[in-house]
Order: C-alpha cells, then sequence, then structure tokens
C-alpha cells in the first residue's frame, strides 16, 4: 500500500485532498461569518426602529459621526427646507426593485444650530440622465422631520465611486460633508431618510417616494452554505479513502502486487517443473541423449538377432 501511495498519481491525488479540506473549511466560517452578520444587522434595525424617537442633535454633530449602533435610529429635526441647495445622488433604488432613479437630498435648516440632510425620498429617472429629474418641491414654511439616522456613504463603506464632473445638481454619495462645503454651512454629520412631516402635505400633494423601511426578517442562506461547505470539508478524507481500498481491491483482483511471491510459480506454489531460461525444462538435453542412446541399443539388438550373413544364428 506504501509504494502505491508513493505512486506520482496518488502524491498528487493527497496533496489536492490536503488543499481542499482547509479551502471548505473556510468558505464554511466565511458563510456563517456573514451569516452572523445578517443577525446582528436585522437585531440592530428591529432595536433601531422600536425606538423613541430622540433629536438627532443628540446623535450626531459636526464633524461627529452617529455611532455605528445608532443606524436606523428614529431621530427628529425642525427647521425650513432650503430648496436653492437640494441636490439628487444618481443610481439608485427605490421601493421597487430595479427601477433606478434618484434620491432627493434637501438641508433641513434651524433656527439655530447646524443643517440636517434630509433624504426625502426617491424620484426614477428620465430619458436623459444628463439632465435633472423633475423633483417635487420641498414643503414651505418651518416643519418637523421624523426619518431614520443613516451614516454618511463614502467610496470605502459602500463600494460607489465618487464620480466627478457630473450635471449640476446631481452626486454620488449621500455625504453631510460634501453638502455642507458646497452649501458653505455647517451641517450634522449623517443624513435621515425622511419617514414622517408634522405637518404633513395637503392631501394629493406630490412629494418624492418615501422610502420603506430596511427588512430585518430574513437572515438568508448563510448558515445552509457554511454547513454545505463544512459537509464537503468532511467528505474529502472520506471520498479519498474510498479510492484507496477501491484501487487496492482492483490489484489483488488482478494479480498484482498482492499476488506476490506465492502465485503461481512461486515458493509457495503447487510443485511443478521449472521454467528455464529459454522456456524449456532443465532436464531436456538430458531426455534427448536417452532417446540416442536407446536408439544405438535396439540397432546394436537387431543386428545379434539377424546375425551375420552365412552364420547360424546362436553361433
Amino acid at each position: 500500500m506504501f509504494r502505491l501511495l508513493l505512486s506520482r498519481q496518488w502524491v498528487m491525488l493527497t496533496l489536492v485532498a490536503l488543499l481542499l479540506i482547509p479551502a471548505f473549511i473556510w468558505a464554511g466560517n466565511w458563510q456563517y461569518d456573514r451569516h452572523d452578520q445578517r443577525v446582528a444587522r436585522n437585531e440592530l434595525i428591529g432595536g433601531s426602529l422600536a425606538a423613541a424617537p430622540v433629536p438627532m442633535s443628540e446623535l450626531s454633530g459636526p464633524g461627529e459621526a452617529p455611532d455605528p449602533d445608532d443606524r436606523f435610529r428614529s431621530v427628529t429635526a425642525t427647521g425650513r427646507f432650503d430648496a436653492s441647495q437640494e441636490v439628487v445622488a444618481r443610481s439608485r433604488t427605490g421601493n421597487q426593485k430595479g427601477v433606478l432613479g434618484y434620491y432627493v437630498l434637501t438641508p433641513l435648516v434651524p433656527d439655530e444650530g447646524p443643517a440636517v440632510l434630509v433624504n426625502r425620498g426617491f424620484v426614477p429617472a428620465g430619458n436623459d440622465p444628463t439632465r435633472m429629474p423633475e423633483v417635487p418641491p420641498a414643503p414651505e414654511g418651518e416643519v418637523t422631520v421624523t426619518g431614520r439616522l443613516m451614516v454618511d456613504e463614502t467610496t470605502a463603506t459602500t463600494g460607489i465611486r465618487d464620480t466627478q464632473g457630473l450635471p449640476e445638481g446631481m452626486v454620488m454619495l449621500v455625504n453631510s460633508e460634501q453638502r455642507a462645503e458646497a452649501a458653505g454651512m455647517p451641517f450634522l454629520s449623517g443624513s435621515m431618510v425622511l419617514t414622517e412631516l408634522a405637518p404633513e402635505l395637503p392631501e394629493g400633494a406630490e412629494e418624492p417616494e418615501r422610502l420603506d423601511a430596511p427588512g430585518h426578517s430574513g437572515i438568508g442562506a448563510h448558515f445552509a452554505y457554511a454547513l454545505q461547505w463544512w459537509l464537503f470539508a468532511a467528505m474529502v478524507p472520506v471520498g479519498w479513502w474510498i479510492l484507496l481500498r477501491r484501487e487496492l481491491a482492483d490489484i489483488a483482483a488482478g494479480g498484482g502486487e498482492a499476488a506476490g511471491p506465492t502465485g503461481p510459480g512461486g515458493a509457495g506454489g503447487p510443485e511443478g517443473p521449472t521454467a528455464g531460461d529459454d522456456g524449456e525444462r532443465p532436464d531436456a538435453a538430458t531426455d534427448d541423449e536417452a532417446t540416442e542412446d536407446g536408439a544405438r541399443d535396439g540397432a546394436a539388438a537387431s543386428t545379434a538377432t539377424v546375425g551375420t550373413p552365412g552364420v547360424p544364428a546362436g553361433r
């Protein structure tokens, strides 16, 4: 068996198996980490949405990012919308997946203190991506906005490239620091996704589509995938052993190494003539000599019996 394992085929097969086992275990651990992250995110969203609203200024400040554990927390702010600083964030989707459009970002300016970047909702994209879409106007007068607290987007955290040279009024990221620099006034760090207005808009008034709360009930199939990868890792040595047993059985059935020295013609086999190098019996020459001697003896006997011509037999 050890000679078989040292063959080129089995050395390569064993190395592949030794590489697959840790790779499958790593893949299972990665999927399990994704499962844990999903569970933690669901718990965070559920707890934040259930918490009582607090002023956004209590959880954020200019240059002071909200605690990541406060994401999706219900917050409030009071002020007036500044439509002159309104922009739209490109390449977004609303409540209907697959429909591309824009988020409408409008600063809410209080009587005192930093402004708040409010995501008023989603508007679908028009036919010309180089032109601003039609956006329902923000309500006039003082309003109190309630919404979900979000941290600032960056390329590192979202993967969205902050493309420059966009048409006027368009941005790629929902980022309060960028809006503060563009507007020339301080903003609370982060933004809020509008969920309620007080006073509410008149019935029938147009407004961007308000974004639904993020789902936080499903956990996906990450745990099942983790179990699959770990099962694959356990199957590798089992499959390796089955292949080895099968090949050893084939060798034994074919009279290979398993027959060993006890096969036909071996020391332990049935008795019989031993073959020489030329395939003949070693005593073949002796038999030929005996045949010739017998022939000579027979000829002599015949001569003695017939006798010499003219001489009576027996003389």
